[in-house]
């Protein structure tokens, strides 16, 4: 079993979501001591965003810029690690009502036509629906489906809907909201997002 981990947060050791998404990983690794572990720090080894070179790269043309060239082989690098787990955690902050730029540059990286969804008679057909997704999520203001701010949730509905189209139908969400309203609010959230950490089933 392998399990591939990804950061976004560019908040280093003070990050909520690195927190939480490392005591997932934690509590799956001692479930499972053979868990072999992929890890992928996003603000620390950003990716570069999609440009005509790369999605000519992708229609067979050959790059001419070694720079190009090494942006290619980094998103083919990065499509295998995802191919390749069996499981993905993936630590997301919040960050004005989306995610970060830099995950949105390595989820253009794993949503490829042909290899984790294809197109047929019926519509697109994900491929990738055998991992199991665990999603930490963390947001400084409340915007749960009750609150006044819901409408501006594009963090866990926006990542439902990508990993759905890719076959992933039923990632398990672990949310710490409220953050930045109060210390107090902060440690309750955080505490419940650990304890639900700490209560992941190990398969």
């Amino acid at each position: 079993m392998s399990l591939l981990h990804i950061d976004a947060s560019i908040l280093g050791a003070n990050s909520a979501s690195r927190r939480i998404s490392a005591a997932i990983v934690d509590r799956l690794r001692k479930a499972g001591p053979g868990l072999e572990l992929v890890y992928r720090d996003l603000a620390a080894r950003p990716l570069s965003h999609l440009s005509g070179d790369h999605l000519a790269a992708a229609q067979g043309a050959v790059p001419e810029s070694p720079a190009v060239q090494m942006d290619v082989a980094t998103s083919q690098a990065v499509l295998q690690e995802f191919l390749a787990a069996d499981i993905v955690v993936i630590g997301v902050p919040m960050y004005n009502f989306t995610i970060p730029s830099q995950l949105k540059a390595w989820i253009d990286r794993i949503i490829v036509a042909g290899k984790t969804f294809r197109y047929g008679a019926a519509g697109p057909e994900g491929l990738a629906g055998g991992k199991r997704v665990i999603i930490a999520v963390s947001r400084g203001g409340f915007y749960g489906a009750q609150t006044p701010a819901a409408a501006l949730e594009h963090v866990e509905t926006y990542l439902r809907g990508v990993f759905a189209f890719i076959g992933v139908t039923n990632p398990e969400i672990i949310v710490a909201e409220g953050l930045q309203v109060g210390p107090e609010q902060r440690e309750t959230a955080m505490q419940g997002a650990l304890r639900a950490a700490a209560e992941l089933s190990a398969a």
